[in-house]
């Protein structure tokens, strides 16, 4: 067999990626080099030869360096290429893009829930939020209630009632880290344009008091924002009922919200990757990244997170870092990172998992190259810590960990309405209140789990469409679910498990 399908990214790089598997003995195409072991399909194949030492690029990026002798046609990965720390360069600004945005009338629309606010929604729940752990049974029997056969159908046009609920909320004090990123990541939960309306339940003695958080996050309790204490109630069932009764008077205003047209400006897109392989940073990524682009140029905002996961490709954001406080800003949270890594065992090489392992990425250098394509190639705006609003159109660095739900639950308080997820090994997840379009990575994955994939990404690699035009379906389909268009995480029932505020563990 001849292998027809390897790719060799960059003059420099001392390694292909095998897009289909490589049997022993295949012989490599464009080259005079025969396979001596077998390559599974995503890993990396050497094309040269390699000293025990030698650094290893990837797209002309070292990714690591040899711990063994390699010889042409050997299988490069964990047993012959180790971590190297990062060589990235850090020159702020050094290749800022000319910014290109549409002209109003040329902005496509999708059709939205405009709020009092101004702020736009791709949905049209009612959230009920517990402010502490002590409080999750109510929250979720309050939801549950209108989850039944036929409860909803009273109220026609509102998508459903959600509970979200966390492990926190007591025993962290006023001021502390972790309490002031909880406050912030519920306080963006009660504002965000795809709730119409917020019913708040605590037990009434927590630290996380329900008066002290809104004053935090400059909220004012109304008719489509209200609170509940399970104390003052008169216990579990009273707590129930009551909050039955709240959140019933709430969705029967919801239930008057109309979608109507808004351009695509006001589309916020969170970012994410799970379950990333060697194919991902070659197709999904960056043609995620294209429709990212495509989004910058209609005014909208997308937000890039995950900061373990950018550590060995800094370069690639800061260079396109708007001011140098922009740029020194991911730079302080790059450090902040490293220094807390150390408490690891492997530091930043912890990541990847053993699935990114498995799917032919060896260390996070590697994978932190597909990682930040999909941030596309416009310029980065804004840096802002975890959960915190992102206010400005363009690309946003969100500070976060690596681990999907605690990254995505920080980008949907930062009030992204949308999260496109890019997946190589098939990760099923969910965001409510925001959609979540999943994008497979290879087309095997994507047939084998067709009920949690929406779209095909692996097709790129038959040369049959350009990642400009896999990106512009992308941005159609992120259109299409904005305005109302159900994707498979939603059909499933994903959504409210994977609500996960950080508190400051460095893979939780």
């Amino acid at each position: 067999m001849v292998l027809t399908r390897l790719l060799h990214m960059h003059k420099d790089d001392e390694i292909a990626i095998a897009v289909d598997g490589i049997e022993s003995g295949d012989h490599l195409p464009d080259t005079d080099i025969n396979t001596l072991e077998r390559i599974p399909a995503g890993h990396k194949v050497a094309v040269t030869k390699i000293a025990k030492g030698q650094e290893v690029r990837r797209m002309g990026l070292v990714i690591g360096r040899a711990k063994a002798d390699i010889d042409p046609g050997q299988w490069v990965h964990e047993h012959n290429l180790g971590y190297e720390p990062s060589h990235a360069a850090r020159d702020i600004g050094s290749r800022l893009r000319n910014p290109h945005f549409l002209p109003a009338e040329e902005v496509p629309e999708f059709q939205g829930y405009r709020r009092a606010n101004g702020k736009v929604g791709t949905r049209n729940y009612i959230g009920v939020i517990a402010s502490v752990n002590c409080s999750s049974l109510v929250t979720k029997k309050i939801a549950d209630h209108f989850s039944a056969p036929g409860v909803l159908d009273a109220w026609p046009g509102v998508d459903g009632v959600v509970a979200l609920t966390h492990k926190s909320g007591c025993s962290v004090s006023d001021g502390c880290t972790s309490m002031d990123m909880l406050r912030r990541t519920l306080g963006g939960y009660a504002r965000h344009p795809n709730f119409a309306g917020m019913l708040i339940v605590g037990l009434g003695c927590e630290d996380n008091q329900i008066t002290a958080m809104l004053q935090d996050q400059e909220l004012v309790p109304g008719p489509m924002l209200r609170t509940l204490s399970i104390q003052e109630a008169g216990g579990t069932r009273a707590a129930i009922a009551a909050g039955i009764a709240e959140t019933s008077e709430m969705l029967a205003e919801a239930a008057n919200a109309k979608r109507s047209a808004v351009p695509a400006s006001e589309l916020v897109v969170g970012l994410q990757c799970g379950g990333s392989d060697g194919l991902s940073g070659l197709t999904a990524n960056p043609a995620l990244g294209a429709a990212v682009d495509r989004l910058v140029a209609c005014g909208g905002t997308a937000i890039l997170a995950e900061t373990p996961e950018i550590h060995g490709a800094e370069n690639l954001l800061l260079e396109r870092a708007v001011t140098r406080e922009v740029g020194e800003r991911l730079v302080a949270l790059l450090d902040w990172w490293q220094d807390y890594t150390k408490r690891e065992p492997h530091g930043f090489d912890g990541n990847a998992s053993p699935g990114n392992r498995e799917g032919g990425l060896t260390t996070i250098l590697e994978k932190s190259l597909g990682a930040v394509a999909k941030g596309g190639n416009t310029n980065l705006v804004d840096v802002i810590n975890y959960a915190e609003p992102a206010d400005k159109p363009g690309l946003i660095f969100m500070d976060s960990p690596g681990f999907d739900p605690v990254s995505a639950t920080g980008q949907v308080a930062a009030g992204a309405n949308l999260i496109a997820f890019t997946t190589g090994r098939g990760s099923c997840f969910g965001c409510r209140p925001s959609p979540s379009i999943k994008l497979a990575s290879n087309t095997p994955m994507y047939e084998r789990m067709r009920d949690d994939m929406d779209f095909d990404c692996g097709t790129v690699l038959d040369g049959t469409e350009s990642l400009e035009e896999m990106g512009e379906r992308i941005f159609q389909l992120m259109l299409a679910t904005a305005s109302g268009q159900a994707t498979q995480s939603e059909i499933l029932g994903y959504g409210e498990d994977e609500f996960a505020p950080w508190h400051i563990n460095a893979w939780l």
